[in-house]
């Protein structure tokens, strides 16, 4: 078996290498797939060899940098640490994550394990180990047709939640769907959130999934809302409520940067948005919750630099470009958010694919409050991708005008030659990789 393992091993590692430097394509889904193929137990075996304790991090939104933020928190705290940091999160790309990690005799030096898991995949990564704890940060309607609705992936949470009797879930308490979960599966549980009303009023076209209780059908009564459904949240009818939160964002400034206290620690970041405060607190509860102090986590958070086109910013010429994946309505709406905090005048390229990795149902960009948009100035839309038509017609029923370029290249390189000095991609999964590799061979 070990003899087996060691060679899973080699092939992953050299499978990884070809994709990346002869077809130049992440290589970690196909080295996870080829080391489960040589070596089924692979997985079981190296996940068992972890020191200390295993992250698993689930959620619609915010995955991959609440997972990022994790592992750079543990290194800071002199931990050694695996992590997916690409985003691969089925099960071939988390297999990855551990055999990738391991040493030519096929074996794994690490204290913990930050593992960004997809939520539909969860039973089939389950079924080779249970976490030691799960960081849940939300749950918003995704990709109809790769999912279905909400409950469904609401049902493997749970599942897989009580299978793992031991685990201990930090989730966002000011999510009712996330709450409700948690209060169902009977979970152990710490509850991170914010507090206090920061934002004061909401678009009223932005979508509230979560907003009748879970319990009784009855519609919640909020105090406020933050974004979605996230708020402060109480069921008139039978008392389901926000939970008690141990990690709880308080005087909060969002602009150029964020700043924001945790329990009476001062925190900042050049990472934009609300969100990104509660990617924060996601990635804080978890470190804190496996009981680490969490001494030089805001100097992790300072050093810290967004990757895997999360609001990654890149530079070509004297243009700053902001590349950030968004593939859903709470999450377009976000990056709307950001971008009109931005008060310097901008541009935005917007590449929305249907390859099966995105969903081939784009009807979701109906409920995207485009609406909010009608102020920028004319000229300074490019919409993108296979399904531009598609976006150009939604863009057309808000009032707003756009220009129609199905490559994005095109669409990036005429803004930059016009001089534009900001400049926001707004992209869905398989335009990702390849928009960020065009971004870094033209910076």
């Amino acid at each position: 078996m070990r003899l087996r393992r060691r060679f899973a091993v080699l092939a992953a590692k050299i499978t990884e290498k070809v994709c990346v430097h002869i077809f130049h394509r992440q290589g970690a889904t196909w080295a996870g797939k080829v080391a489960l193929l040589i070596c089924p137990s692979i997985l079981h075996e190296l996940a068992g060899q972890v020191g200390k304790a295993i992250f698993a991090v689930c959620g619609t939104n915010g995955k991959t940098t609440v997972n990022n933020l994790l592992w750079a928190a543990l290194l800071a705290e002199g931990e050694k640490v695996i992590c997916n940091r690409t985003g691969s999160n089925m099960l071939n790309g988390v297999a990855a994550a551990f055999v990738l990690s391991a040493d030519a005799k096929g074996n794994l030096d690490a204290d913990y394990a930050c593992i960004e898991i997809d939520e539909a995949s969860t039973s089939e990564v389950f079924a080779h180990f249970k976490p030691d704890y799960m960081v849940l940060t939300n749950l918003f309607r995704d990709q109809l047709d790769r999912y279905g609705e909400i409950d469904a992936i609401m049902d493997i949470l749970k599942s897989v939640m009580q299978s793992a009797p031991h685990i201990k879930v930090i989730f966002n308490g000011d999510d009712p769907l996330s709450a409700f979960l948690v209060m169902d599966s009977g979970s152990d549980s710490a509850a991170y959130g914010i507090s206090e009303c920061v934002i004061g009023s909401n678009p009223s076209r932005e979508i509230r999934e979560g907003r009748f209780c879970r319990v009784c059908g009855t519609q919640l009564t909020y105090g406020f809302y933050h974004y979605g459904q996230l708020g402060d949240y109480i069921c008139p009818k039978c008392g389901f409520q926000r939970p008690a939160i141990q990690f709880d964002g308080r005087n909060i400034e969002l602009g150029e940067e964020i700043k924001f206290t945790v329990g009476g620690r001062c925190f900042s970041s050049d990472l934009k948005g609300l969100y990104s405060v509660y990617n924060i607190l996601a990635a804080y509860a978890g470190i804190r919750t496996a009981g680490l102090k969490a001494k030089h986590f805001r100097q992790a958070l300072l050093d810290f630099q967004p990757k895997n086109g999360r609001m990654e910013e890149f530079w070509i010429g004297d243009t700053k470009v902001w590349l950030n994946l968004a593939k859903n309505p709470t999450g377009f709406n976000q990056n709307i958010d950001v971008m009109l905090r931005d008060g310097s005048s901008k541009k935005l390229v917007i590449v929305i694919n249907d390859n099966d990795q995105d969903g081939t149902d784009i009807s979701w960009l109906w409920d995207v409050d485009f609406e909010r948009l009608r102020g920028l100035k004319e000229d300074c839309i490019t919409v993108s991708g296979i399904r531009c038509q598609d976006l150009g017609l939604r863009l057309k029923y808000a009032g707003i005008r756009s220009e129609l370029e199905p490559d994005a290249e095109k669409a990036i390189k005429s803004y930059i030659d016009k001089g534009s000095r900001s400049l926001y991609v707004l992209v869905n999964y398989t335009a990702l990789f390849d928009i960020r590799n065009i971004l870094k061979r033209m910076g």
